[in-house]
């Protein structure tokens, strides 16, 4: 329901801000300042991409959890899209989400509403579970024989 909404709402306000900018500043100017922003929002996302990538690898590198980067870099690829999307309001959403501060704040709300259960860092214990020593970690082959009946069946039942 949300996603509907949001595809209703979102072109609705960037009809309504085209008219209210482009009333006031006119039509060559707004067309300038939507392309302007375009390449702008372009060489920020590549160039905050590039140091999120770096991040994530590190972070692999040194066997520590990379939630953080890879949620800023699904965020800058977002904002990207967002960017490159002609219209003011995708615009001011797609740059506030190019700054840092705004990207860990809407990191922390989302951690807030998902439970990671465990992350592994390969083969092994996952690193934020303590061992449990009940566990057996095997392969096994069933071997029990087919049941098969005794006797013959009563009266009371058919095949």
């Amino acid at each position: 329901m949300w996603l509907l909404l949001a595809f209703i709402a979102v072109p609705l306000i960037e009809i309504a801000l085209f008219i209210q900018v482009g009333g006031a500043i006119g039509l060559l100017p707004t067309l300038i300042i939507v392309l302007l922003t375009a390449i702008a929002g372009s060489w920020l996302v590549r160039t905050q991409g590039l140091r999120e990538l770096a991040k994530l690898q590190q972070s692999f590198s040194e066997l520590q959890d990379p939630t953080e980067p890879l949620a800023n870099g699904a965020m800058i690829l977002f904002a990207g899209a967002l960017l490159l999307t002609p219209g003011f309001f995708t615009d001011v959403v797609g740059l506030s989400l190019l700054v840092p501060q705004v990207r860990h704040a809407t990191y922390l709300w989302m951690r807030s509403r998902v439970t990671v259960r465990g992350f592994s860092a390969g083969p092994g214990q996952p690193q934020n579970q303590r061992p449990d020593d009940s566990v057996i970690d095997a392969e096994f082959k069933d071997v029990t024989a087919e049941k098969r009946p005794t006797h013959d069946p009563s009266g009371w039942t058919r095949h």
